[in-house]
């Protein structure tokens, strides 16, 4: 019977493999022509690694500098160290390979990661490997930021490794896995959040307990002090570099009380686009159930860990909804990091609960019953099915894709008339992002960066200043974070994606370009029609347009 189930176990693994080859699948078979993640992807970090692969500084001193996007004021220390192997993939890789290989690393080993967890810490017994072995798969499904890697997604993995440390195991995988996980994730964008919750943890055992558990305490350490080493750019910039930069504006405490409230039970189940769980329909229904089932049979004691599970999923819905909240305005401004950090961001810690609970609440289930037990590998399913659809060639097959996006042979075209080496002159945008004249090499005075000289931020917005008096919505976008630093007119709003069959045009623009030519300032890409270009000492060049593109680039040069 054991040999039976192991067996089957192993057919189950295989086909799981089998499920994750093709779920990244597209991105082989399509390469350029896959559609991916737009924002937070192809509009910033996809542009950034070409930039930096291609600048000569991937492995620059502290001090250097990116001539190519705002006239050499982005530090490199706003770019991911040399020290994370996803630097590494776009420099030795072209763009789409690496963008398929850091997938298929990211869900691979988020599969392996949520599967080990569950068999030994949580669904232990071979009975439980179509549930933990179905979870995992889901769990692998879930859309991630591409540019965070395992942020989110290792946290199965690393919280096994812990685990197995507490309890006192000694092996050198648990070593392994807490020394190379920093390699392919992020502090600021999972681990921070992760690391002090086990720290939280930790503590939690010495008041239980009484005993300090020096491995479990000094593993924290030690996986801490990896993501130091690994990310010195961003710990350097963080101790010693004084000079005002663009988050020291960043103003994120706006939300009145019942808003709040609102956006926690939004949180609680739809979940949010950065950390998400795809736990609405499937998931979210069966938890509830579980805990209906919990408290019926007045089980809490007994299930103690579904329990926690659960008020920590809600507790983190509510700590990201209430960062928000008005109310912080007094502290934000005595403590200044209370804004520059996101410290919303334990919300990131949701798809590791969220999956937990799942395969708890069907653990519960399956003891409720004949019919419930027959009914937990349809949920498992259900839910698979569910995450499968979130493959970014569904979710984004209306967006353009990867090589319509970037245009390379539209922009080719465009250097090629222009005729000047491209250092030798700056460009910006308007409604197109920036990224997109930056992966093909042009030097551009505009780009979407949240770390970048205040000052800078400042010399630019005389550009657009008047365009800013008139709307005040992309004026408390551009003054109160300027993340994007982008030329924003009032006529086309906070939108920067028009594209070539768009009948939007600007008929009453606005700039300074006295400003513009004193950055340096050429000429602007513009992907709608400027009518009153004469008024601004713009001369419309030539209109570009290209099938493999879906954009139409008006060409204006500053007169």
């Amino acid at each position: 019977m054991l040999l039976k189930k192991l067996a089957a176990e192993k057919n189950l693994l295989i086909l799981a493999g089998i499920a994750l080859a093709l779920f990244v699948s597209p991105l082989y078979i399509l390469g350029e022509n896959a559609h991916i993640r737009v924002h937070d992807n192809l509009d910033s970090n996809l542009a950034w690694y070409k930039v930096l692969a291609e600048s000569g500084q991937l492995t620059g001193p502290i001090d250097a500098v990116i001539a190519q996007i705002m006239n050499g004021n982005l530090s490199r220390n706003a770019f991911g160290s040399e020290w994370t192997i996803i630097v590494w993939l776009y420099a030795l890789f072209p763009t789409m390979i690496a963008y398929a290989l850091s997938q298929t690393i990211t869900r691979v080993f988020a599969f392996i990661g949520m599967y080990l967890l569950l068999k030994k810490h949580f669904l232990i017994g071979e009975k439980w490997a179509p549930v933990s072995i179905g979870t995992a798969l889901a769990f692998a499904f879930t859309p991630f930021w591409p540019s965070g890697m395992l942020s989110t997604l290792g946290m199965p993995l690393a919280l096994w490794a812990f685990l197995n440390i507490r309890q006192g195991e000694r092996s050198w995988r648990n070593v392994l896995v807490l020394t190379l996980l920093p390699l392919y994730a992020s502090i600021v964008l999972g681990f921070f959040f992760f690391l002090s919750a086990m720290g939280v943890f930790w503590l939690t055992d010495l008041i239980r307990k009484r005993t300090w558990n020096w491995p479990f305490l000094l593993s924290i350490i030690y996986m801490t002090g990896i993501f130091f080493i690994v990310e010195y750019r961003l710990v350097y910039s963080f101790l010693f570099d004084d000079e005002p930069n663009s988050r020291d504006e960043y103003f994120h405490a706006r939300l009145t009380f019942w808003h709040c409230v609102r956006l926690t039970f939004k949180n609680f189940a739809i979940g949010h686009h950065h950390a998400a769980t795809i736990h609405t329909l499937i998931i979210l229904p069966i938890m509830l159930v579980a805990l209906f089932m919990v408290l019926r049979k007045k089980d809490w004691k007994k299930e103690k860990v579904f329990m926690g599970l659960f008020f920590l999923n809600f507790a983190l819905s509510a700590w990201y909804a209430f960062w928000f909240y008005k109310g912080w305005l007094p502290l934000t401004e005595r403590f200044h990091v209370l804004d520059t950090f996101n410290f919303a961001r334990y919300h990131f810690l949701r798809p590791l609960v969220v999956y937990l609970l799942f395969a708890l609440s069907l653990k519960i289930v399956w003891s409720y019953g004949r019919l419930w037990r027959r009914m937990v590998p349809v949920f498992v399913l259900a839910q698979v099915i569910a995450a499968s659809f979130f493959n970014e060639e569904i979710l984004f097959q209306n967006k353009p894709s990867f090589k319509q996006f970037y245009a390379q042979e539209q922009f080719s075209a465009i250097k090629d008339y222009i005729g000047l080496p491209q250092e030798g002159y700056r460009v910006a945008s308007i409604g197109l992002h920036p990224a997109i004249a930056q992966y093909n090499g042009f030097y551009t005075l505009d780009s979407y960066n949240n770390f970048y000289p205040l000052t800078y931020k400042y010399q630019f917005r005389k550009i657009l200043e008047k365009e800013l008096e008139k709307n005040k919505t992309i004026r408390t976008y551009y003054d109160e974070w300027g993340g994007r630093c982008y030329i924003f007119t009032d006529e086309l709003g906070k939108h920067y994606m028009f594209k070539k069959r768009t009948k939007k045009r600007l008929k009453n623009l606005e700039l300074n370009t006295d400003a513009f030519k004193a950055m340096g300032g050429s000429y602007l890409f513009s992907s709608v029609p400027i009518d009153n270009a004469e008024d601004n000492q713009l001369r419309l060049e030539k209109v570009f347009e290209s099938k493999s593109s879906v954009w139409k680039i008006y060409l204006y040069k500053v007169i």
